[in-house]
């Protein structure tokens, strides 16, 4: 075997390790927590592409996550974000938000231990007064009582005029909470995912002139 070949051997194995880890990271989550975690396995790259095609890079100095997981979605926004912008992940489970710690060394990257419900908070505590994008793969139609009606206003508050809460489900139950607060939700569905799942971008109107 020649010295090429052995090389490609070791980093797919790397590879295939790094996902082994990374997926035993997010299905002991997603056991110890199953009404707040969307999925046993994370989104697939179909679905991630899919969900931040809308978003204006060049003008996104804040971009904040609901339900970060393992990353998934966090290194892909990063590679996209310009050099001075932010990236906040939320996530109400510390096993995750202690792993995006230990293996996101991103100044533009915060993980916060806490609600999506206090998002406003989280974000002035951070320096800002609203964020441009926000995404979420909590599973709106599990969550306690409560709690997804109060993401939803909240999200919308947070948002300033022109953003969009990017939200992916395998139910439309966010859409009663989106709805109240979102004139333009565009939609979409991926089927390249485990489960295949439905797409929602809800856009905060503009103030009228």
């Amino acid at each position: 075997m020649t010295s090429k070949a052995i090389e490609i051997r070791r980093r797919l194995r790397d590879r295939l390790a790094l996902y082994a880890g990374q997926c035993a990271v997010f299905f002991k989550g997603f056991v110890e927590h199953p009404r707040m975690v969307g999925s046993i396995i994370p989104s697939s790259r179909f679905t991630v592409r899919r969900m931040l095609e809308p978003v204006n890079w060049r003008e996104c100095k804040l971009f904040v996550e609901y339900g970060p997981g393992i990353g998934t979605f966090c290194r892909p926004v990063l590679d996209r974000m310009s050099g001075d912008a932010t990236l906040i992940v939320i996530d109400t489970n510390p096993l995750y938000i202690d792993y995006l710690q230990r293996t996101i060394r991103d100044k533009r990257f915060h993980a916060v231990l806490g609600s999506a419900e206090d998002v406003e908070q989280i974000i002035a505590d951070h320096g800002f007064a609203h964020a441009d994008y926000i995404l979420s793969g909590l599973p709106f139609s599990t969550l306690p009582h409560g709690v997804a009606p109060a993401i939803g206003a909240a999200t919308h508050r947070a948002l300033r005029p022109g953003g969009a809460f990017l939200v992916y489900q395998f139910t439309a139950a966010c859409l009663d909470y989106m709805r109240p607060h979102y004139a333009r939700i565009d939609k979409g569905f991926e089927w390249l995912n485990i489960l295949p799942c439905k797409l929602f971008w809800g856009w905060k109107a503009e103030p009228s002139s």
